[in-house]
């Protein structure tokens, strides 16, 4: 059995958006967010490279990844640590790890390569507020009530 359970596999499938930190030359983080994401298998996440020269760059200095997804209704979601490995487009393997981003479309042709991360370590991450008693419900009630009255407001130009 590997280390992504089931729902650790629904929160990346359903989310898509992880936020990934790295460590930069200069040993400060860098913190991106990242909107391919997708699950290879039971160990192993994905995501391309699209505009991410900061992230590839630190990853080929030093391949320590920490990627953090989480439901703003829910405010639940999972960190995973691991190690990434950069496969550049041209390569056997980045044509087959390609079919996994069909979903993404029209931005399979832009995609400069794939980051392959070998999950080592997996943590849930939760509100403070289901420390006080909320529950999943009410959470949910509330962000998504927020989250529209957000849309419902004029765009700002």
């Amino acid at each position: 059995m590997g280390i992504l359970t089931d729902d650790m596999k629904r929160v990346i499938t359903e989310q898509r958006l992880g936020f990934v930190a790295t460590i930069c030359q200069d040993g400060s983080p860098n913190l991106s967010p990242k909107g391919t994401m997708t699950v290879l298998d039971d160990d192993t996440i994905l995501f391309s490279n699209l505009r991410s020269p900061a992230t590839i760059a630190n990853l080929a200095a030093n391949p320590a990844i920490e990627i953090n997804f989480v439901d703003p209704l829910a405010r639940k979601g999972y960190r995973f640590k691991g190690e990434a490995a950069y496969i550049a487009r041209g390569t056997a393997v980045f044509d087959e790890l390609l079919l996994h981003f069909e979903p993404w479309g029209d931005l399979t042709p832009n995609m400069q390569g794939i980051v392959k991360v070998a999950v080592m370590r997996a943590l849930p991450i939760t509100s403070p507020a289901y420390d006080v008693g909320a529950t999943e419900a009410e959470l949910k009630r509330h962000w998504l009530g927020h989250f529209e009255s957000l849309a419902a407001a004029p765009a700002i130009e």
